[in-house]
């Protein structure tokens, strides 16, 4: 368990450690239990940030494994469930139809209320997925495209974009790496997830799609290493085939490398094996990224 790298490495003076704080701090918040294993642990993200998400996951793991006992959850949003918003619909007028009318085309980073509270309606509202609360770092932006300059109009709002860390385990991705489990809990920091990605359905623009990930790929990779003081080398996507085709990550040079099993983050138990299987598309963000993630120092 050495630095979140997983229960099968749960090192036995780690485990004794949080079996004494769950017993001793009862009264303590899950939030906050975990923000003491992790200070204590030293369990932190190389900008200083302690991984509270991801110790909390792991503690609630330990818990449904019989390992310790934490406390009733308290009032509030619970991580990784549906979160109410708020229905606000999203009228783009005049809508261009040429991805050249909409140059230039950007990003912008959600960081006030009110950006969190449009990006979590356009999702709600129109993905098929709906808002979750993601698993550990994130980051979310709104895409964002230009009107007529004789326009007195705010940016077009055209989609919404996230980037979330991956999924622990994915056999078609770690095959393609070529890693073994001890280099993936060392090196899992350095792939991101693009977890959601929604073009508004009144935005009927060719080539789009593909555009906007590009944009993206350039603009995460900066962004998240300063967010998170760790440079990613590999992002990855998971694209349900029974409801959508992939074509714009093919057109944008992401690499098909088969389909997931069909369990879920939280599958430890191999509930779901088989359950809605989905492709995964692979991009490279830097070069010889399979070499460097399976440096195993």
């Amino acid at each position: 368990m050495a630095g979140l790298g997983g229960s099968n490495g749960r090192n036995a003076q780690e485990c004794q450690l949080i079996q004494d704080l769950t017993r001793r701090y009862g009264c303590l918040s899950r939030h906050v239990l975990a923000q003491t294993v992790c200070e204590l642990l030293g369990w932190q993200r190389l900008n200083g940030n302690l991984k509270t998400a991801e110790c909390r996951i792991l503690l609630e793991q330990m818990q449904a494994e019989g390992w310790i006992h934490l406390p009733a959850l308290r009032a509030g949003r619970p991580r990784g469930r549906m979160t109410g918003t708020s229905a606000i619909p999203v009228s783009i007028s005049e809508m261009p139809t040429a991805l050249a009318a909409l140059q230039p085309i950007r990003l912008q980073r959600v960081e006030t209320p009110a950006q969190r509270q449009l990006w979590r309606d356009l999702i709600a509202q129109h993905h098929y997925l709906g808002h979750k609360v993601p698993f550990g770092a994130h980051l979310r932006y709104l895409i964002q495209g230009t009107p007529h300059p004789d326009a007195l109009h705010s940016p077009l709002v055209l989609g919404c974009l996230q980037f979330s860390s991956p999924a622990w385990r994915m056999g078609a991705r770690d095959t393609r790496i070529g890693r073994d489990d001890s280099t993936r809990a060392k090196r899992l920091q350095q792939v991101i997830c693009n977890s959601r990605f929604l073009i508004l359905p009144q935005v009927q623009v060719k080539n789009l799609a593909s555009h906007v990930l590009a944009l993206a790929l350039r603009t995460v990779t900066r962004d998240w290493e300063a967010a998170y003081g760790l440079r990613p080398y590999l992002v990855e996507t998971l694209v349900d085939t029974a409801r959508f085709t992939g074509h714009c990550y093919q057109a944008a040079n992401w690499i098909d490398v088969g389909l997931t099993t069909g369990r879920g983050r939280q599958d430890r138990q191999h509930a779901l094996h088989d359950a809605h299987p989905k492709r995964i598309f692979l991009y490279p963000l830097t070069p010889n990224a399979q070499q460097k993630l399976r440096q195993n120092t």
